[in-house]
């Protein structure tokens, strides 16, 4: 399927339920063997992406850190190293919440972190409220992108700061190509190979290469209303890390 697909219009399975109860239902069949795919798909770049972010959020000092579309809460366990005296994590998988509860108990990290059932177009939290909001390859899931950001800015204090990681597409020969490749045949197999659902690394392949990155969400979020909008592509582009602000007087 072609990069100019809307990406709000794929979704993980053909039925006739919203794109956010399929990527519910998707994320609770997977949950089990996330983490260890996620190693496998990534060759274990995804947590020295995960570090960069927390570097950013420790520099900012925060107290409250909102992670949204937290899954098993690898980056909310990251982030209890940072000065934050709260964190949450939300999420609208009910099974990827219970497997990020189970890890922060064993890490003795339960009175840190805090895992909340909820949707990121409706974030369950007062305006202003938090001083840091984070978001590891969950944007592209949400089902009305503008809606979920505007959200974040909304619960977002004042000099607040949004840090998303999330897939890209290199641009330049020959990682565009080995991408391509490797997003539209190994992947999907890897999936259909280590996960009972055949249909869930489809998706989230398919969701990667459709979805707008570098300038493109740079200017989507200028548009919502952020300000000091920067992002920093990773690993010869498969991942960038976008820096956002909210105003002081806002």
């Amino acid at each position: 399927m072609s990069k100019q697909k809307d990406h709000n219009l794929i979704t993980p399975y053909q039925d006739q339920s919203s794109k956010k109860e399929q990527v519910a239902k998707m994320f609770d069949t997977i949950s089990e063997n996330y983490d260890g795919m996620n190693r496998v798909i990534s060759f274990g770049t995804d947590i020295a992406w995960r570090k960069k972010v927390l570097k950013t959020v420790q520099d900012l000092q925060p107290e409250t850190i909102l992670d949204i579309a937290t899954g098993t809460g690898d980056l909310a366990i990251l982030m209890a190293n940072s000065s934050a005296k709260k964190i949450i994590g939300l999420d609208i998988s009910a099974g990827m919440l219970e497997v990020g509860k189970k890890k922060i108990a064993q890490k003795q990290l339960s009175n840190k972190i805090e895992m909340v059932l909820g949707d990121s177009e409706n974030i369950p939290f007062a305006d202003n409220y938090y001083d840091a909001v984070t978001v590891a390859f969950g944007i592209r899931n949400f089902e009305h992108l503008e809606k979920g950001l505007s959200e974040i800015l909304r619960v977002l204090k004042p000099n607040g700061k949004l840090v998303i990681l999330e897939t890209s597409v290199p641009e330049k020969f020959p990682f565009k190509q080995g991408y391509h490749l490797y997003t539209k045949y190994i992947l999907p197999n890897l999936g259909r190979l280590f996960s009972k659902d055949k249909t869930a690394y489809a998706y989230l392949s398919e969701s990667a290469k459709a979805f707008p990155y570098g300038e493109v969400l740079n200017n989507k979020l200028r548009k919502i209303g952020f300000l000091e909008v920067q992002s920093f592509p990773q690993t010869m582009g498969v991942a960038t890390i976008y820096h956002a602000s909210k105003g002081s007087n806002v």
